[in-house]
């Protein structure tokens, strides 16, 4: 039949048209990543659905120095987090007047008290 377009493709034409390794086609089968048919043992592509599954996966071409500045952004956004995650917690330490206990809790209570001469 000249000229006529298959809509199905064998694994051996998808291999071809896309330049992909069966082998390649066969582990995106089995993970269900590729749209596909299945007749028995035998596994059919239907071109449009492979077609617009490759669409799916285009990506654009990103100037390096726009992506230098894109990763930049986030190092500095996470650095001003940690900056202000400190300056807060020196402020809380500051305000509530906190102190260091080597003792468990109780022990530093009646230390406290004897010290006072509330306790004998």
């Amino acid at each position: 039949m000249k000229g006529f377009l298959k809509e199905f493709l064998t694994i051996g034409e998808l291999s071809k048209y896309l330049n992909l390794k069966r082998s390649t086609l066969y582990g995106l089968v089995e993970s269900g990543e590729l749209p596909h048919y299945k007749i028995g043992r035998l596994i059919r592509f239907r071109k449009s659905d492979v077609d617009r599954w490759m669409e799916d996966h285009r990506r654009e071409n990103i100037k390096l120095e726009e992506k230098a500045k894109r990763i930049l952004k986030v190092i500095n956004t996470s650095r001003m987090d940690v900056d202000r995650l400190i300056k807060k917690s020196i402020e809380e330490v500051k305000e509530n007047g906190y102190t260091f206990s080597h003792g468990r809790p109780d022990q530093d209570k009646a230390k406290k008290e004897v010290e006072h001469g509330t306790l004998s």
